[in-house]
């Protein structure tokens, strides 16, 4: 998977429509292959991000757990700690 899609299922306060949005757009560069769609391409390009997100969403909303939501403070920090250990000189 795409390393700057993050999860957005379970946290408090749960994932923003801007959240759910940014990672659309990682997915569907990330499948087509480009980071910015030449103008033949836009309409397609935003066609696909609109409906990646609605299907985000629609997921996210549906989605039941019985997991206590995680924080996001604490969740960066271990990505942090994971991150220093991958990078470590």
């Amino acid at each position: 998977m795409c390393r700057n899609i993050r999860t957005l299922h379970n946290f408090d306060p749960p994932a923003s429509d801007e959240e759910v949005r940014a990672a659309a757009v990682q997915y569907v560069r990330k499948i087509s292959g480009s980071t910015k769609p030449s103008k033949a391409n836009e309409a397609a390009f935003d066609r696909a991000v609109e409906a990646v997100t609605a299907a985000s969403t629609e997921l996210l909303d549906e989605l039941v757990t019985s997991a206590p939501p995680k924080d996001r403070d604490v969740e960066a920090a271990k990505a942090r700690a994971r991150s220093a250990q991958r990078y470590a000189a």
